[in-house]
């Protein structure tokens, strides 16, 4: 059973914390790229000395800053992208969440999308950025967040891939072999939303990732 498949199970003694934590802010990027076998995804394993999901892969991505809100930028989102964003949150909260997915895949991969700045950092493209989920991690766990997860093409980037203090054993791993390894729920379910896109499913929104009475819920929202 998959942890997807087991996180949609109902727990029997599930009993919701009194004071659950409350979530912080956090953005993901998956980065995708096109070879002959089929799409790759780019995963890396997170340090063993974080107390948040040590040892696992994901995507790159991390906490949003306060100074993410105030960032110069080479382009903004498109559009439609924006709209989806701004369905549930501020014009300038959704541009920030958006920086921070960049911000926090160079500082983890050495990827720049958008322009490497002299002084170091990257001043961030987001036109390219696509908006494909958010996911609130269970009220009992001692570190939360609420993640929205944008995706992007390759392409789109510039730099080599590196490891990071944060993220190791960077690689590109094709899509089905991705899904086939001993993920986290969230990741997986991220995964296989891109997988049914591909495969010419038309979501009727957002998806939403969450927890109710221990059980992972998944709703879509327009």
């Amino acid at each position: 059973m998959s942890a997807l498949e087991q996180a949609q199970k109902v727990g029997r003694d599930y009993v919701r914390p009194e004071n659950p934590v409350r979530p912080r802010d956090a953005a993901s990027l998956v980065i995708l790229r096109q070879r002959k076998g089929g799409t790759e995804v780019l995963l890396g394993r997170r340090a063993s000395r974080h107390r948040f999901m040590p040892n696992v892969f994901v995507f790159p991505g991390g906490r949003v800053d306060v100074a993410d809100r105030d960032v110069d930028v080479a382009a903004e989102l498109a559009k439609p992208v924006a709209k989806k964003l701004q369905n549930k949150f501020t014009p300038v909260m959704s541009r920030a969440r958006a920086v921070a997915a960049v911000r926090e895949t160079f500082e983890e991969t050495g990827l720049v999308i958008g322009e490497r700045q002299k002084k170091g950092g990257v001043r961030p493209d987001l036109a390219r950025l696509d908006y494909v989920a958010r996911a609130i991690t269970p009220p009992d766990s001692p570190m939360r967040f609420h993640a929205r997860f944008f995706c992007i093409d390759a392409e789109h980037t510039t730099g080599r891939v590196r490891d990071s203090h944060e993220l190791q054993l960077l690689q590109w791993f094709p899509l089905a072999e991705a899904l086939a390894m001993p993920l986290v729920d969230v990741t997986e379910f991220v995964l296989q939303e891109i997988q049914r896109r591909q495969e010419g499913w038309r979501p009727p929104g957002v998806p939403l990732f969450s927890y109710r009475n221990g059980r992972a819920v998944i709703r879509y929202e327009g």
